[in-house]
Parts: structure tokens; C-alpha cells; sequence
């Protein structure tokens, strides 16, 4: 599967999306009290972006093979820096969100293991929503996107799963991420819902800038505010099931060529 994501500040990344495997019995409906026919919208599950998610997998999708689930616009994709240095308590901590982005998660309810996910972000649509501070906001994108992302030379981010283990909670993932030319691979323990049509998914996971050649922002006097070298992604998301023959012909670059968001 491929498409589209993105995350942002001194330092950004995807936040990524996921797979669950085996049923968890006797877990809480995630979804709430919704009937289990039914087909669930993504702003219908945006709604409930902060309630706690149980881990699960609906019953049914024994009969298929693989089920395909397009990233959709209720996902929340977040990032976290923080402060460091001699004077990083005069400094101030960001939350960048992806706007604009694709993903696709392909599961295999008999093979869990073989399922994968790959996630696209565009850097230059990265959006700074802290401080409430206009005029540091754009400070803070621009250096983001010419000297950290380098979005000119570096247009997307992407993570592929390259290992995908179900664990008691859901899924532990090995992910390789593309980030400014340098692709590492991450740790990434994912909470997921795997329903008949719609998969929901969250997850908490951290990197170090410097593990992508980057390094961290630092202004004021002399440098000695700085951003801390460690980020923070805090992912919920939400993917709709699509049909096999759209995500293939999307995948060719056919007349249902994927929606970015």
C-alpha cells in the first residue's frame, strides 16, 4: 500500500497508523454502543478521538482474505518538542499536526503478520498550532521547513512497516521512516480496532533528531535556547475499508487516484 502523511516542527515525522491482529475477547467496544452492521464514517469516529481505545478485531473478517483501509480525514497525527538547554524554561514547547496526508494499511485477518502499512506526508503542508503566538508560529514553520525539513529538497516523509507483531494490546511495529534523505527504523507499539469497516488506531512513540542528521533548533543568546533532541508523536488514527480494485487502481496512478489530506 502507499500514500500520504504528514507531522512538524523542529523536528516531524508521522506519525504512522497500524494493524492489530488477534481478536481480544471480553474488551469494550471502542466504537461505543454502535451497531455492529453498520458502517461507521470517519467524522463519526473523530468524535470519539479522545476516548481510550480498546484493543479488538470484529469476528467477521475471518472469512477474508485481506482487507484494505484508506487513511481518512478524522486522524489525528501530532508532534511534540521540548526544551533544552542552559535557558530552556524561557523557551517554548511546539505541537506541529499534519493537515495534509495519505496512508494505507492492507491486513490479513488468517496471516496478521503479513499485514503492512505504508504513510506519506508532504513537509511543506506541516502546521504549527503552538504557542498562540502568530508571529512566533510563522517563525517557527519557516525554520522548520528551510533549514530542519528542508522541504524544497525533501518534499515527503514516509514510513513503511517492515515488521508487524501482535502483541497482548495490538501490534509492535518495526517501521522504516524516510525523514530529509536518511531512513531509520523505529520501534512503534500500536493499540488498534480492527473493525469490518473502519480500523482505528493509536499510539505514543519518540525519536532523536540527531538519529536523522538533523540538528536541533537552538536561538536566543548565544544558542542557549534550545529544542530538545527527543520528539514526540502522538497518533490516532482513523482508516476506512476501501475496495481491493480502487486501491489498486489507485496505487497505478488510475482515474481513482488516492485523496491526499
Amino acid at each position: 500500500m502507499q500514500p500520504k502523511l504528514r507531522a512538524s516542527s523542529l523536528m516531524i515525522v508521522p506519525f504512522l497508523v497500524l494493524m492489530t491482529g488477534t481478536a481480544v475477547a471480553q474488551q469494550p467496544d471502542p466504537f461505543g454502543a454502535r451497531r455492529a452492521d453498520s458502517r461507521v464514517s470517519p467524522a463519526e469516529v473523530a468524535s470519539d478521538s479522545e476516548r481510550p481505545l480498546a484493543p479488538a478485531v470484529d469476528e467477521r473478517l475471518k472469512t477474508k482474505d485481506s482487507v484494505v483501509y484508506r487513511l481518512a480525514r478524522g486522524s489525528r497525527l501530532q508532534v511534540q518538542t521540548g526544551k533544552a538547554g542552559l535557558f530552556g524554561f524561557a523557551g517554548h514547547t511546539h505541537v506541529i499536526q499534519a493537515r495534509g496526508f495519505t496512508g494505507e494499511v492492507v491486513y490479513y485477518p488468517g496471516r496478521p503478520s503479513s499485514s503492512h502499512l505504508d504513510i506519506t506526508v508532504s513537509t511543506d503542508s506541516l502546521e504549527v498550532l503552538t504557542p498562540p503566538d502568530t508571529a512566533e508560529i510563522r517563525k517557527v514553520t519557516e525554520s522548520m521547513r528551510t533549514k530542519i525539513l528542508r522541504t524544497a529538497e525533501y518534499p515527503e516523509i514516509r514510513l513503511v512497516s517492515r515488521q508487524v507483531v501482535p502483541s497482548a494490546d495490538g501490534f509492535h511495529l518495526v517501521a522504516a521512516m524516510t525523514l530529509v534523505g536518511q531512513t531509520r527504523e523505529l520501534p512503534i507499539d500500536v493499540v488498534a480496532r480492527i473493525g469490518l469497516d473502519t480500523l482505528e488506531a493509536a499510539s505514543t512513540f519518540s525519536l532523536k533528531q540527531t538519529d536523522f542528521g538533523i540538528t536541533p533548533f537552538s536561538g536566543g543568546p548565544g544558542g542557549a535556547v534550545k529544542v530538545a533532541d527527543r520528539v514526540t508523536f502522538d497518533i490516532r488514527a482513523v482508516a476506512v475499508r476501501v475496495e481491493e480494485q480502487q486501491a489498486h487502481a489507485e496505487r497505478e496512478g488510475g482515474p481513482h487516484a488516492g485523496r491526499s489530506y
